[in-house]
């Protein structure tokens, strides 16, 4: 049977429950495609690249398996695969070396699929065009609210409809700072229950400071509203300096503070704000707790459409299957 080859550039978290939820799904998608897919080279930081063109076991890698002179770009340039997956961390200051990556192997004619939203949010339309002048498809649905299909709600359903407002909760760690200092603890303390789950990183300064939700906010404009703008653009505050005192005089008021990214045209340009916002307690913002996001999409044709994803549950790895979802959908194109 004909092999679909996926080469892994980034091998972390996401990387790694995206080759056990591939294993999981594999007679699925070679009973749905006629190919069989396979992971052929995997590059790391920290260990290097492997590559193997019939097949990597990545249930049973060893360190010596790797060679640590083989960078990205090296698995790039010599590894055999149909399928390129972007996965290494975010520089949302630059959205480097994961937009080298992508341009690199475009250049080479293969597939591209990312769940690094730094290159949507620098440098979508080059990519976008540079895709479709080398006849390959690039696909990017787990860059924001990992993985729920945001992107292709409009591409796929919503065809002919222009969109002219998006907005929405879009970072859940702030979320859940916010809704944990509602029922009484510190902000440190906060932070450090996030760190405890599991989902607030080491150094959070991106979520707190509200570059995270610029970075997601302008990827979804880029792409849903067709607009040339970085993280730069948007006005962005974070919650550092929301008090306890805040939080309690809104609620006295029916309120609450949620941190809100809106997206809009005004005068024929992109205007993107991140900041912390006072809503009604009945505002679906409102009822957003702990860690869950949602976002909102105003179109000509259909007025408001809402997408919510529900709490975090370790158990479940949404970003996983975002980039499962595009290999499915690459794989219904290219057949």
């Amino acid at each position: 049977m004909e092999k679909i080859k996926i080469a892994l550039i980034g091998y972390g978290n996401v990387g790694q429950a995206f080759a056990r939820m591939l294993l999981r799904r594999k007679e699925y998608v070679t009973e749905r495609f006629g190919k069989e897919p396979v992971i052929t080279a995997i590059s790391t930081a920290r260990r290097g690249g492997v590559i193997d063109p019939e097949g990597i076991d990545t249930t049973n890698l060893k360190d010596e398996m790797f060679d640590k002179s083989l960078d990205a770009f090296g698995v790039i340039d010599s590894g055999e695969y149909d399928i390129m997956v972007e996965l290494t961390p975010i520089n949302i200051m630059t959205g480097q070396p994961a937009t080298d990556h992508i341009r690199r192997a475009m250049g080479l004619g293969k597939h591209v699929i990312t769940a690094n939203k730094g290159p949507v949010a620098w440098h979508y339309r080059e990519l976008r065009d540079l895709a479709r002048e080398m006849g390959v498809q690039f696909c990017h649905e787990a860059t924001v609210m990992d993985g729920a299909p945001v992107y292709n709600l409009v591409k796929e359903t919503l065809m002919g409809c222009k969109i002219t407002e998006i907005k929405g909760i879009l970072n859940a760690t702030t979320n859940f700072i916010l809704t944990e200092m509602e029922k009484g603890v510190s902000f440190d303390y906060a932070v450090e229950e996030g760190r405890r789950q599991g989902f607030v990183e080491a150094d959070p300064s991106m979520d707190l400071d509200g570059w995270d939700a610029s970075a997601k906010l302008t990827a979804l404009m880029n792409v849903l509203m067709d607009v040339e703008i970085t993280p730069l653009d948007i006005k962005r505050t974070g919650i550092g300096d929301i008090t306890k005192e805040d939080l309690d005089e809104a609620e006295k008021q029916g309120k609450k503070i949620k941190l809100l990214c809106h997206g809009r045209m005004v005068d024929g340009k992109p205007v993107g704000t991140v900041e912390p916002t006072l809503v009604d307690r009945n505002d679906l913002a409102a009822i957003m707790d702990a860690t869950m996001s949602y976002v909102t999409i105003n179109t000509d044709l259909t007025g408001e459409m809402t997408m919510v994803e529900h709490a975090f549950e370790p158990e479940i790895d949404h970003t996983a299957y975002g980039v499962l979802s595009d290999l499915l959908r690459i794989l219904k194109e290219i057949n």
